[in-house]
């Protein structure tokens, strides 16, 4: 057991922890394609995509809103591009791998503590469910119209991505296996962390398991940050018996997982770009525009 103050420095420590793994790992790839990037401006572009990850479902908003601030950073659009494209290619692996060991591990464990719970909250909130995912879907067409995946001219620009994939050398890809591990265990461990502090905190590695898949269940989720559907499973067991303190403890999760990372792309965002660029990308205009004013300033989008 520890005490309240000491869980909020670990997961203000895993916070950080998270986002400068991250920003290391889109840096090194822009580094391995030849078009280096600050550490500052890497910060502020993952910061600004998580903003738009977070409030977008499925997490729709947050690969046009990292192109356009690299856009914006003065990285030529076409190795922005490719290095999210090897991020992802990356990131399923080892999501997938993570998964998999958790399950093989903890699941049984945890499906005999959860399973009940769950079945019986579903029971009883079903309803809520099913027009929670209703309206995400509804939200989730509507905003495919303002986060384009790809403009026009970035769409010209990937058919060039291949040649900026070819001049990649082998340790930015696995450095970036490395920081992706250390980044979900980062965020997977703000949960349990948060655990901790209660006089009798559940199994730690069944409530692991189900951090895991409450974080990452989001991705497919089609309401933002799975708001609805994440929190019901959160309450109703899905993390185990939190006690009394259950309702507590899922908003200060959600303060970390979702408040932070929107509050610090907009902070970031509005220091490093303005109102208008930040206002442009979270609506999901700005990657048009960055990309048309970078070609005005002589920027090259091809290799």
């Amino acid at each position: 057991m520890i005490s309240l103050l000491e869980a909020h420095l670990l997961c203000c420590a895993l916070v950080l922890l998270d986002l400068v793994t991250r920003t290391w790992r889109y840096q090194w790839l822009l580094q391995g394609l030849e078009t280096p990037i600050s550490f500052r401006s890497a910060l502020v572009v993952n910061a600004v995509g998580d903003a738009a990850a977070a409030a977008t479902p499925n997490r729709l908003g947050a690969d046009p809103a990292r192109l356009a601030a690299t856009a914006y950073a003065g990285v030529p659009a076409t190795a922005g591009f490719v290095a999210i494209l090897i991020e992802t290619i990356v990131m399923w692996p080892v999501l997938i791998a993570a998964a998999g060991w958790l399950a093989l591990i903890y699941a049984p464990r945890w499906w005999r503590t959860a399973g009940p719970l769950l079945a019986a909250t579903m029971e009883r909130t079903w309803p809520w469910v099913v027009a929670l995912i209703a309206l995400g879907i509804v939200l989730w067409v509507v905003l495919r119209r303002f986060f384009p995946v790809l403009s026009h001219k970035m769409r010209r620009s990937s058919r060039r991505a291949l040649a900026y994939a070819r001049r990649m050398p082998a340790w930015p890809i696995a450095a970036s296996v490395v920081l992706t591990l250390i980044s979900q265990a980062a965020r997977v461990a703000i949960l349990p962390v948060m655990a901790l502090t209660l006089p009798h905190p559940p199994p730690i590695g069944p409530l692991v398991f189900g951090s895991f898949a409450l974080i990452y269940s989001q991705l497919l989720l089609p309401t933002p940050s799975g708001a609805g559907v994440v929190d019901i499973g959160f309450v109703g067991g899905a993390v185990g018996n939190l006690g009394e303190r259950h309702r507590a403890l899922l908003f200060i999760w959600r303060f970390y997982t979702t408040i932070v990372p929107i509050a610090l792309g907009v902070i970031l965002g509005l220091r490093e770009y303005g109102r208008p660029v930040v206002t442009a990308i979270l609506r999901g205009r700005a990657q048009r525009e960055a990309i048309s004013a970078q070609e005005r300033a002589g920027g090259d989008l091809s290799p």
